[in-house]
């Protein structure tokens, strides 16, 4: 066995949904990248009159030399939908999920993968020799900024997104949370959203109002990584925080005044979420991974979790979003044999789909969710129907009430004065 290339990603997301055609929806993604390819994702979801699920978006291949992250989640496609299929359940390693739990997560939320976010980029990198600057290859292939040296071709895909991208402003001078240089592996683009690499990912959120996470799969240092990725967090001043431009200029310092604000309740979400990947890694064969806040491992800005994290906070209408990154392999290595990618793609997709267990409503949240579905849908639609508009109207029976109750204050106002009158007069 071996990684699997560009084309071979395609064609296992074609070939899934061709053999499951119920359960998955391939996606083809709008913005082609410099090289004219286009990319694609795959929704799993069974049990389609079900309304009341979150999704889970689940993405990797930002970075080219990371091999190993699409064929992580090409696996963890290929494994759910095989298990729901034959109502099995999934073991990996010491780490176990019965079939009854497959047919909660298929059935009861929306399984979103985009393996291969970065395929210009993979490519280069997989066509080189070992151990040379093409192999690797972190950004993309964009040469719009490199001014025809071969060097300078790229952006970083993850400093490419909507947070705090303009970081020579927005952090303190001389931290380096990304790069204005384009020679540099962080390169951060001409703008947010410059590439089309990260615009089909922010794209595929968009299509899902429901999605409740979203998980980046990197290499290496065996991290799950949660926002901030800027600063530390704090939970008690809110105007402390991304939004709020007074405090440009500060950012990116450990143990200074400034630290990022995230609602108490909602860093305990986050903190929840990322230790139960955490723990389902480590239940595997006992890899310890560290579940901790981005900035512990260096200041970052522009990165996907941070950008999916801040949604709620921009447009408050939106339901909330939480963002991770999931850093495989604690070996310093780029590379891992095949032999160690193996035991690597059990891993991370023992805790992904123990993630996907977590966000799985329960039986009571179920029923709620159909209280309140049904409540919107057929209460009003009754209602409407015993006492439609015609009769609400201005000139309706209900209308011509309504009109008389919010004339009976006046009503009564006149008769008390005229009785107060007749008693002033009598005197």
């Amino acid at each position: 066995m071996k990684f699997l290339n560009v084309v071979e990603i395609e064609s296992a997301l074609v070939a899934l949904n061709s053999a499951y055609p119920a359960l998955t929806q391939l996606i083809t993604l709008p913005n082609t990248t410099y090289e004219g390819r286009t990319s694609h994702a795959l929704l799993i979801r069974g049990n389609p009159s079900f309304d009341c699920r979150p999704a889970l978006v689940l993405v990797s291949g930002a970075h080219a030399r990371e091999w190993g992250g699409p064929d992580i989640i090409v696996n963890l496609a290929t494994d759910l939908l095989e298990a729901y299929t034959t109502n099995a359940g999934l073991a990996y390693g010491n780490k176990s999920f019965s079939a009854s739990t497959i047919k909660s997560i298929v059935d009861r939320t929306d399984v979103v993968v985009f393996p291969d976010l970065n395929p210009d980029g993979r490519a280069y990198s997989m066509a080189a020799k070992p151990d040379t600057t093409q192999a690797g290859w972190r950004k993309n292939r964009n040469p719009a900024s490199s001014g025809g040296d071969p060097l300078k071709i790229g952006v970083d895909v993850n400093r490419n997104y909507d947070f705090l991208w303009n970081y020579p402003v927005t952090f303190a001078p001389n931290i380096w949370p990304a790069s204005k240089f384009p020679e540099h592996d962080t390169f951060f683009g001409t703008g947010p959203f410059s590439e089309p690499e990260s615009r089909n990912a922010q794209w595929l959120v968009d299509q899902y109002s429901n999605a409740r996470y979203f998980v980046d799969v990197h290499s290496y240092s065996g991290l799950v990584l949660h926002p901030w990725g800027d600063d530390q967090n704090q939970t008690a001043t809110s105007t402390m925080s991304f939004m709020n431009a007074a405090w440009n200029g500060q950012r990116g310092i450990k143990n200074d005044p400034y630290r990022d604000y995230v609602p108490a309740a909602r860093l305990a979400e986050l903190q929840t979420a990322a230790t139960v990947m955490r723990d389902g890694i480590f239940a595997v064969r006992g890899e310890s991974y560290i579940a901790e806040q981005g900035f512990l491992l260096y200041p970052t800005s522009g990165t996907s979790e941070d950008w999916a994290f801040t949604r709620e906070f921009l447009v408050p209408a939106r339901d909330k979003l939480n963002g991770f990154v999931i850093e495989f392999n604690k070996n310093i290595d780029f590379f891992p044999t095949w032999k160690e990618m193996v035991d690597l793609i059990a891993d991370v997709d023992a805790g992904l789909i123990a993630l996907c267990e977590h966000a799985t409503p329960s039986r009571f949240a179920v029923i709620w969710c159909w209280i309140k579905n049904w409540f919107k849908k057929w209460f009003w639609a009754i209602w409407k129907r015993v006492w439609p508009w015609e009769l609400w109207g201005p000139y309706g029976p209900w209308g011509r009430i309504r009109m008389v109750i919010a004339e009976l204050p006046r009503t009564i106002g006149r008769a008390v004065k005229a009785v107060i009158g007749r008693v002033a007069r009598r005197k």
